[in-house]
């Protein structure tokens, strides 16, 4: 099988792992993208924020790959805070347009203990299909 490793230009390298692996079949894999920017910096320590971001880093390896944020088949959200979650879920919905606009794929939300990188407040994997 043919695979691809996708890196948008200009982030900080992935260490131990690949923020996305393009197959042959064109089907883009996304590691969990957390809301820190490219430089792997958090910007903000609000859930919101964090979200945003990390759909902006989600929208970004699905274009460095040559796809649109309309590929995205799957979602699966990792979430700390499901109190948070749910009570700000009209801010939620709003950050959410503002990057994948009204594309709805195949979502999951797991509320976890805790994530690898303790700033972090969510987690999203993602899965498209380019083409």
């Amino acid at each position: 099988m043919t695979i691809t490793t996708i890196h948008p230009d200009g982030w900080a390298p992935a260490k131990g792992y690949a923020n996305g692996v393009l197959t042959k079949g064109q089907t883009l894999h996304i590691g969990g993208q957390i809301g820190w920017n490219k430089d792997q910096v958090f910007e903000t320590a609000d859930f919101v924020g964090q979200m945003e971001q990390t759909l902006a880093n989600i929208a970004a390896i699905v274009e460095e790959a040559g796809g649109a944020v309309t590929d995205i088949v799957r979602l699966t959200w990792f979430i700390t805070d499901k109190r948070e979650y749910l009570a700000r879920q009209k801010e939620v919905g709003e950050a959410y347009r503002r990057v994948l606009g009204r594309h709805f794929p195949a979502m999951s939300v797991v509320v976890v203990a805790g994530l690898i990188e303790d700033e972090a407040l969510i987690e999203i994997e993602a899965t498209a299909q380019i083409g």
